[in-house]
C-alpha cells in the first residue's frame, strides 16, 4: 500500500492502527501460564486436567492477536515501521519470536513437529532480532537513558529460552550458544538498568510494570540450565535464589503497582510470575515434597488469579474502547 493510501485511510482514528506490539506480552503470559499448569499437573500430580483448554484458549487468543497484527502491517506498514524505529517500543518486537519459541515449548510433547517448526521460526527470527536491536544500541542516534526500562532485557536476554526446546530439536551447541548469549547481555543491561533507576528517576507510569521483568532472566536461566544439564546444580540454585530475591523485592513495592491505571503493559506481570513458578516446580521436582511443593503451588494459584484478573481488565478496556487509542501502546 502506498503512502498516499495510506493517509487516505487515516483521515479518523483506526483501532487497528494503534494495535500495537505490546499485545505480543498476552502471549508471552498466556503461553507462560499454560506451560506453568502443564508443568504442575506433571510435577505436582495434580488431577486438574485442565492443561489442554488453558493450552487451546491461548492458541486461540495468540493466533488472533498474530492475525490483527498482520493486518495491521498490510494496512498501515508505517505504523509498524515507526514502531521498529522508535527507542522504547523496538524492545517488544522481539517478543513476536519469543511467542513462537513458547509455542514450541508448549507442543513439544503434543505435536513435536509444530514444536520444531516454530522452534526454528522462532530461534532464526530472534537471532536476527537481537542483532538488530544490539546494532541499533551500537549505532544509535536516538536513544538517551529516559528510554531505558526493564523491556530492553526482551530481544537480548531472549536468547536464554532457547535451549528449552532446543535441546530436543538441535545439536546442544546450538543451544549453548543461545544460552551464552543471553546470559553474557543480562548482568550488563541490569548494571545499566539500575543506574538508570537510581540516578535518572522513576519509569513512566506505563513502564512501572516492567520492573517484574527483572524477575524473568534469572528464573528462566535455571529452566534452561535444567533442560541443558539435566540437574538444578549449583548454578541453577544460584539463579534460582536471584530470581527468588526480585520477586520478593517486587512483592516489597506492591503498594505502588496496586494504584496504577491498566496499561497493556500490566501483563508484563504474567510472563515472569509463571517463569518463577515453572522454576520452583524444578526446584521441588528435584527436592522431592516439602517447601518448594508449598511455593510452587502458592505460586500457580496466584498466576492463575493473575491471568484471569488481566484477561478480565483486558476485555472491560476493550469493550470501552480505552486500549488501541493513540499512544496506548
Amino acid at each position: 500500500m502506498t503512502p498516499e493510501k495510506e493517509i487516505a485511510l487515516d483521515h479518523k482514528p483506526s483501532r487497528l492502527k494503534n494495535f500495537g506490539i505490546s499485545w505480543f506480552g498476552v502471549v508471552m503470559g498466556m503461553f507462560g501460564f499454560a506451560i506453568a499448569v502443564s508443568r504442575a499437573e506433571e510435577i505436582l500430580h495434580l488431577k486438574l486436567h485442565v492443561s489442554p483448554y488453558v493450552l487451546a484458549l491461548t492458541a486461540v487468543v495468540s493466533l488472533a492477536i498474530a492475525s490483527l497484527y498482520l493486518a495491521k502491517a498490510v494496512r498501515y506498514p508505517r505504523s509498524v515501521l515507526d514502531e521498529v524505529a522508535h527507542p522504547q517500543k523496538i524492545s517488544f518486537m522481539p517478543t513476536i519470536t519469543i511467542g513462537l519459541i513458547l509455542t514450541s515449548i508448549a507442543f513439544l510433547q503434543i505435536s513435536p513437529s509444530l514444536s520444531f517448526w516454530t522452534w526454528v521460526l522462532g530461534t532464526a527470527g530472534h537471532f536476527f532480532l537481537t542483532l538488530y536491536v544490539v546494532s541499533s544500541w551500537v549505532h544509535h542516534t536516538r536513544y538517551d537513558i529516559k528510554h531505558l526500562n526493564p523491556a530492553w532485557f526482551i530481544p537480548v536476554v531472549g536468547n536464554i529460552l532457547v535451549p528449552v526446546a532446543g535441546v530436543s530439536h538441535a545439536p546442544i551447541d546450538v543451544s549453548w550458544f543461545f544460552f551464552s548469549l543471553g546470559l553474557f547481555f543480562w548482568p550488563v543491561l541490569m548494571s545499566i538498568i539500575f543506574y538508570r533507576l537510581l540516578f535518572h528517576g522513576s519509569l513512566p507510569e506505563r513502564f512501572i510494570p516492567t520492573l517484574f521483568i527483572l524477575i524473568a532472566p534469572p528464573a528462566v536461566a535455571l529452566i534452561s540450565w535444567y533442560k541443558l544439564t539435566g540437574s538444578t546444580g549449583d548454578f541453577g540454585r544460584v539463579m534460582y535464589g536471584i530470581a527468588l530475591f526480585f520477586f520478593v523485592l517486587i512483592l516489597f513495592q506492591a503498594k505502588y503497582f496496586v494504584r496504577l491505571k491498566f496499561y497493556l503493559s500490566w501483563w508484563a506481570y504474567s510472563f515472569p510470575v509463571a517463569a518463577m513458578t515453572i522454576a520452583t516446580l524444578i526446584m521441588g521436582e528435584e527436592s522431592g515434597p516439602g517447601f518448594y511443593h508449598v511455593l510452587a503451588v502458592g505460586l500457580l494459584v496466584c498466576l492463575a488469579a493473575l491471568v484471569a484478573l488481566l484477561i478480565i481488565l483486558t476485555g472491560i478496556n476493550i469493550s470501552r474502547k480505552a486500549i488501541c487509542v493513540e499512544e496506548d501502546h
